[in-house]
């Protein structure tokens, strides 16, 4: 059995964490950054509670994806937990699970950690890769606010 593969990603983010959590949590915003460019959310849903959805309508300009995921963790500011699902992965009924992590680092900035895990092992680049351009586009959102 091949084992699944852990992605981490750790980026300071330029507002406090109750700030950058609630981007987590607010369809319009997720529609601005949570895709990694030149993919697109089309369309967003988030139930921000326990046991509430969560689905991304995305274009990954070949074709439509589906992500789909449920809250299994919602402690503002501090921890988000939900699982994952693509509809092109190979086995689309597979679910890895998402940790999100929100730190403060005393200046008004917030340390967001990500730990993706439970991945299809064919899956790690293209998510590591897009977690980072996620994270830097959240990162802009942010400073555009400032």
């Amino acid at each position: 059995m091949t084992e699944s593969p852990t992605v981490r990603v750790r980026r300071v983010m330029p507002a406090a964490p109750e700030v950058v959590f609630d981007e987590w949590l607010d369809p319009d915003a997720l529609m601005d950054w949570m895709c990694p460019r030149p993919v697109r959310c089309v369309a967003v849903t988030v139930e921000p509670r326990v046991g509430g959805r969560l689905r991304f309508d995305v274009d990954d300009t070949v074709a439509t994806v589906l992500i789909t995921g449920q809250f299994l963790t919602i402690e503002r500011p501090r921890l988000l937990r939900f699982t994952w699902s693509n509809s092109d992965w190979a086995d689309p009924s597979r679910v890895s699970v998402v940790q999100v992590e929100f730190e403060s680092t005393g200046d008004g900035e917030t340390l967001m950690s990500i730990e993706h895990s439970l991945l299809p092992p064919e899956e790690y680049d293209g998510f590591h890769h897009g977690w980072i351009r996620t994270f830097e586009q959240l990162d802009g959102k942010l400073r555009r606010a400032l």
